[in-house]
């Protein structure tokens, strides 16, 4: 059974009062770097059990009067076309879908900001298309010697050749689609440009992870390690702030690295640095929402099982290379992890062997696992899922709760006229057929009804799932593993 470790309105409270004690310290203007993902933070919910993934746009919702949006996007990423891998969607498409969600919680989003902006054919594109949907766009652009080139960089010909932007509120939330966009160099840009102006502004970053209150190798920590092994990330003991004041804080290494070209870059600006270290910058109270600390050890030792695992299959599919997956396993190593841990991966092995076809596991919430194997009507996740929502509902797994007199039109239609060499029902085309059911059968109705019931379960595959399956788990709540396996030997997967 799943037990909450992180209480959520606790970390709301503190969160919001500490970036308002913020504002007021810097005289009423704060540039809030935003890291991390703001509508649907899994992570933070996986390795916390209790973080609504949410929490974020909930607190800054909280803050909608004082706040303002302001969306960053690398003008390189737009040019090659740069994929979020949760979503699927680019950089480019993101912006749009994060301007619809800020609006949808009642936020203000102010601007949008073309960072390394060199005339990229599909950026300026991009910028048209931008203020066509009456969007305020921004230019930004390389500079020279970035980050080091200190005289340079805090001049009229670095940080004053950018475009100024204008804005209104007194929080300005600097976020992005994904890292590397240039969320930190806009916001000193801007405190470039304010203190030019005679206004006084200030400049803090929201990161979650690594927390820094809880210590270096502890597993939320390790997690967050795992999550980032593509960007090379390493937690560590910040220096800076153990000098400053004889306390053992955590950070990363690319913070702690920058920190002393950041306090020239703001002396330079402000006259004085305002922060004696990484650290200080944060505002981050995730730390003092962890309520049940074996909780959360054994929810984030989990996950950096599930970052294994997903670092295998990205490395079958050439996404991602030996050193990232030799950092996980030196990370487990380090937490005395094994993959014994995720009870379903032997489970799914067991049946896939026992039936020489590809099969999937389900650990419910309270602890029953069920599996399911391939047939000639279902997938095996199709098959697991049928089986799961038969055991919550309490119904015997003997009972036929879709006719194959439904199923068999389904895969009649996709292998004649949609010319899908798979007649095999996905989870999603499952689901469909199951509430087509629900609508005359009693049994399917309650089975309809426990679809509510699966999220936090643990599922495992014996091969690499189509995105089909992958997107119905996700938007279960489901956390998946797959084995990096393919159900043929083809070249080409869909």
């Amino acid at each position: 059974m799943r037990k909450t470790g992180f209480d959520n309105d606790k970390y709301l409270q503190m969160q919001s009062e500490r970036i308002k004690e913020r504002i007021a310290a810097f005289g009423g203007k704060l540039y809030l770097e935003f890291g991390g993902k703001l509508f649907d933070d899994y992570h933070a919910s996986r390795v916390l059990p209790g973080f609504k993934p949410d929490s974020k746009i909930n607190m800054l919702a909280q803050l909608k009067d004082q706040a303002e949006i302001v969306i960053v996007i690398n003008a390189a990423d737009i040019e090659k076309n740069k994929v979020r891998s949760d979503l699927g969607i680019t950089y480019d498409l993101d912006v749009l879908r994060l301007i619809d969600a800020f609006r949808g919680y009642g936020l203000y989003v102010g601007s949008v900001c073309l960072t390394q902006f060199a005339a990229q054919p599909s950026a300026a594109a991009y910028q048209k298309k931008l203020e066509s949907l009456g969007m305020k766009v921004y230019r930004h652009y390389s500079i020279d010697g970035y980050p080091y080139n200190i005289p340079l960089i805090v001049s009229d010909d670095g940080y004053g050749r950018n475009e100024y932007i204008e804005t209104s509120r007194s929080l300005v939330v600097i976020t992005a689609p994904g890292p590397g966009s240039g969320k930190m160099a806009t916001c000193l840009s801007q405190l470039y440009h304010e203190y030019k102006r005679g206004i006084t502004a200030g400049y803090a970053k929201y990161e979650t992870f690594p927390i820094w209150n809880i210590p270096l190798k502890h597993p939320v920590n390790l997690a967050y390690e795992a999550a980032t092994a593509d960007l090379n990330d390493v937690n560590m003991i910040d220096p800076f702030h153990l000098e400053a004041y004889q306390e053992t804080t955590i950070n990363y290494n690319r913070d702690v690295e920058v920190f002393p070209v950041l306090r020239a870059m703001f002396e330079k600006i402000m006259g004085e640095c305002p922060y004696k270290s990484p650290t200080d910058m944060g505002v981050n109270m995730a730390g003092y929402g962890i309520v049940d600390d074996e909780a959360v050890q054994t929810a984030a030792r989990q996950e950096i099982i599930r970052r294994y695992y997903n670092t295998l299959c990205q490395k079958r599919q050439g996404n991602a290379d030996d050193e990232q997956l030799v950092k996980i396993e030196l990370l487990m190593k380090q937490a005395e992890i094994t993959t014994d841990e995720r009870p379903v991966i032997s489970a799914a092995k067991i049946k896939a062997a026992a039936t020489g076809e590809p099969a999937t596991a389900i650990e419910l919430p309270d602890g029953r696992i069920i599996t399911g194997k391939t047939s000639e009507l279902l997938g095996a996740s199709s098959a697991m899922l049928l089986n799961a929502l038969k055991t919550l509902a309490g119904i015997d797994d003997e009972v036929q709760l879709i006719s194959p007199t439904i199923i068999e039109p389904i895969q009649n239609l996709k292998v004649r006229h949609l010319r899908n060499k798979n007649p095999r029902l996905h989870t999603d085309e499952l689901l469909i057929a199951l509430s087509i059911c629900a609508a005359t059968d009693d049994k399917a109705r309650r089975a309809m009804e426990q679809l509510q019931n699966l999220a936090n379960s643990e599922v495992h595959s014996s091969v690499i799932l189509s995105q089909v399956d992958k997107n119905v788990f996700r938007k279960l709540g489901v956390n998946l593993t797959c084995e990096p396996d393919y159900q043929t030997q083809k070249l080409y997967h869909r």
